[in-house]
């Protein structure tokens, strides 16, 4: 389901639990009324039935109000979570779009090695196998680079 439906849903139950107070409101309303003509016309048992009544819908209707605030509650900490994802969505989106896909320049690589080399006070040449795996993985990698960039190059020719 999608977030809006999402929202849409909690509005609706919030909305749902808040009439449902109401309705109750209006029984206790009417079930006060009954203890009152029952007092009048000195039927004590069903007065005392009616009072019953009416505190049941008066603690039903505080009921559904806090489960209609608790719902309030939810949709907003679920609005401001999507607002978060939306957010977070757009950053990734505007890096990855920033970002190109370049291979990484062998040469710096080679030198970033020596250097670290020399830092552990190895020789580099006697430490450090002569990677063949790595250097046929690179130029495969390199092929495919350039072969992306030459397509890209030739889509913004036309554009």
């Amino acid at each position: 389901m999608s977030n809006t439906k999402h929202l849409f849903n909690l509005k609706f139950a919030a909305k749902d639990l808040q009439r449902n107070s109401k309705k109750c409101d209006k029984e206790e309303k009417v079930e006060k009324a009954k203890v009152k003509k029952a007092i009048q016309k000195g039927n004590m048992e069903v007065a005392r039935i009616h009072a019953e009544n009416a505190i049941r819908q008066k603690n039903q209707s505080v009921n559904f109000l806090r489960m209609s605030a608790r719902i309030s509650a939810l949709m907003d900490k679920f609005e401001h979570q999507f607002e978060t994802l939306d957010v977070q969505t757009a950053q990734m989106e505007d890096t990855m779009s920033s970002t190109t896909t370049l291979t990484t320049p062998q040469n710096q690589v080679e030198s970033l090695l020596h250097e670290m080399a020399d830092e552990a006070g190895l020789d580099l040449n006697m430490e450090l196998p002569q990677g063949q795996t790595g250097s046929v993985g690179t130029s495969v990698a390199s092929a495919e680079q350039d072969e992306l960039s030459q397509r890209l190059a030739k889509l913004r020719d036309q554009m």
